[in-house]
């Protein structure tokens, strides 16, 4: 019988540390001593309607964590513990968290969903609780169950899905329950909670239908009811819908020549006119098939295909179409984007996208894209100016350097011209731009590159006059001397054209590491992987008295992070982060000096100095090894 563990619940909540601490205590003690028991009672609590809310929503998270964990260590004692608990007390906390689907707290119902599918994804694999999923369509058969039954039964579904393997369910169980989640997604049937569980249910359960997408029958159905249900009422329904669709392209790939036409339909008018949420999934839709077709091109499969796979050539097909929408996308920034990484919008996703068809078509794309380029390049404008940078940055990893080579030399100097563009969206795209041009075209090793002695000078000066530029535009021309230095690396004699210029870009490297206006120090380990790109790419022979100042710098940097004032936890990481990158630098020196028989012994000679520095970064005793 279930203990009555309310009051220790709602204790483990309080405000009061120490109620909360002795509540905490009671119930890891109980846990201890008798597992089934603890879990039978937090299901009889979750799963009581006259229980408080807060008691049955931490009693669930209890549940699920004694399921559950993210260490595969921690995670395979839960089960073992779980699968020793006598099959009767199990049946018994089974029955209650499947009651718990028709609770009136929709908290409840949720956690439950969450809980029911752990329990599946420990016992539908080892062949256990066959009449789980019987239980659970059975929910959905009986017309007289109310509606917030159904949506968590789908919920359920869903997670279970999502837990488990396709290869554990018959097909029989598969058919059924593909049959009652789109049904679930009638409009005419069911409400909106019904309807979008439903469809969230059937993103999951995608991958088990493999065999009811080979049936012409099954797929068109299946197919026809996700396109009615992209064009809801419902934002929320529409965005689930379009994450099922791109699944369904990555997934089944290679039977979607029958619904293109639609699908180009219902994506173009998501992403003109749409919210953005279900915007940006509809761009993820063209995403999706041209990783799709890339990989077809690479290894003439995609992943889970098998080598019949058809290249199907829809971003081809589409590319009139699909390039000017993407490029109206380019046009709807955000006025803050620059400033945080973490932002995705539609724009961003539209720039992503044409990169991603630059690389699926390759010169195809350029004739497309170019005039947009020219057209909005010079516009008053920053929305213009910043949209044309951001195509042309997009479509230098695909197209041949015999069609990109003249675009490019041709417009170098006036993306050097923007990095003095009086908005900063220009100058951050600017920068990764130019980035892009020199990791894709500047490689002296292989006979082509669109920097020159000639021009590199103007280089070199512009990206270091920008590299003290707002920290956003500062962290991407760190990118941009990275590809101009990597570029010179196995160039063989052309790396002699960046030795004069190595000395003051060490310099302005090692000043932009210092700065402290960057978010978390973003800037500080841009500029310390950039002059490691540095020294590796430099002549060892026209540099190693260079490299070996920098060395001497560096030790000196390192030593002083040592006698850092350390007063939390958050100071310590700060002061770990700084050791690390100085460390990297310290071992890419070592590796350049030692790498020929004329400057290992500098390097040998620096030996003691550097093994004492790390012994105290190390926090070990200072034994001097003659």
């Amino acid at each position: 019988m279930a203990m009555e563990i309310t009051q220790f619940l709602l204790a483990a909540q309080s405000p009061d540390a120490n109620i909360r601490t002795q509540a905490e205590a009671s119930l890891r003690q109980f846990q201890e001593q008798n597992l089934p028991l603890f879990l039978l009672s937090l299901s009889v609590e979750l799963a009581n309607n006259e229980k408080p809310l807060e008691s049955r929503r931490l009693a669930g998270i209890v549940l699920k964590n004694s399921l559950d964990a993210k260490d595969s260590v921690r995670k395979e004692h839960l089960v073992q513990q779980w699968m020793a608990i006598e099959i009767s007390m199990k049946a018994q906390i089974k029955d209650l968290l499947l009651r718990t689907l028709g609770s009136s707290a929709s908290e409840a119902r949720h956690t439950s969903a969450q809980v029911i599918a752990k329990v599946a994804s420990i016992e539908i694999p080892r062949k256990q609780w066959p009449e789980l999923i019987g239980s659970l369509l059975k929910n959905m058969t009986q017309q007289e169950n109310p509606a917030a039954l159904k949506q968590a039964t789908l919920e359920t579904l869903g997670y279970v899905c999502e837990e488990i393997s396709h290869q554990d369910l018959v097909q029989d169980e598969v058919n059924s329950v593909l049959t009652a989640v789109v049904q679930g997604m009638n409009l005419a049937e069911h409400s909106r909670e019904v309807r979008l569980a439903a469809t969230k249910a059937l993103y999951n359960a995608l991958d088990f239908a493999q065999t009811n997408f080979e049936n012409d029958m099954e797929r068109n159905f299946i197919m026809k009811v996700v396109c009615e249900t992209a064009i809801s009422k419902e934002a929320d329904i529409r965005q689930a819908a379009f994450e099922c669709l791109v699944s369904i392209a990555s997934t089944y790939y290679d039977v979607l020549e029958p619904y293109m036409q639609t699908l180009f339909q219902l994506t173009s008018n998501a992403v003109k006119g749409d919210e953005e949420s279900v915007a940006l999934q509809a761009i993820e839709f063209w995403s999706s098939i041209c990783d799709e077709e890339i990989e077809l091109q690479e290894y003439g499969t995609v992943e889970g295909g098998d080598s019949g796979s058809t290249h199907s050539r829809f971003i081809e097909k589409a590319l009139p179409y699909l390039v000017p929408l993407l490029l109206d996308t380019l046009l709807k920034q955000e006025e803050d984007q620059d400033q945080d990484d973490s932002i995705w919008n539609i724009s961003m996703a539209g720039g992503t996208c044409l990169g991603l068809v630059a690389r699926t078509v390759g010169d195809s794309v350029v004739k497309l894209v170019m005039p947009f380029v020219e057209g909005n390049i010079l516009k008053p404008d920053w929305h213009c100016r910043e949209a044309a940078t951001y195509a042309f940055g997009s479509i230098l990893e695909g197209p041949s350097i015999e069609t990109l080579g003249p675009l490019v030399s041709n417009g170098l100097d006036l993306l050097l011209n923007a990095m003095r563009d009086e908005n900063n969206h220009v100058k951050d795209t600017t920068a990764w731009a130019l980035s892009r041009i020199f990791e894709f075209l500047h490689c002296p090793a292989s006979g082509f590159s669109v920097v020159s002695p000639e021009n590199l000078q103007r280089i070199v000066t512009v990206l270091l006059e920008s590299i003290n530029d707002a920290p956003n535009v500062s962290e991407k021309v760190c990118g941009a001397i990275y590809y101009l230095a990597q570029g010179y690396e196995d160039a063989g004699a052309n790396s002699s054209h960046l030795t004069q210029y190595i000395p003051r870009i060490i310099s302005e490297l090692l000043k932009t590491a210092e700065r402290t206006d960057g978010s978390d120090s973003k800037i500080r380990t841009s500029a310390y992987e950039t002059l490691n790109e540095v020294v590796r790419s430099s002549n060892i022979v026209e540099t190693s008295q260079i490299i070996l100042e920098l060395l001497k710098s560096i030790l000196q940097k390192l030593g002083q992070t040592l006698e850092l004032q350390i007063f939390s936890s958050d100071d310590r990481e700060k002061q770990g982060d700084l050791q690390a990158s100085l460390c990297a630098v310290i071992q890419v020196i070592i590796q350049k000096l030692s790498s020929t028989d004329e400057t290992k012994p500098s390097i040998l000679q620096a030996a003691d100095p550097i093994m004492f520095l790390f012994l105290r970064v190390f926090r070990l005793p200072q034994i001097y090894c003659a």
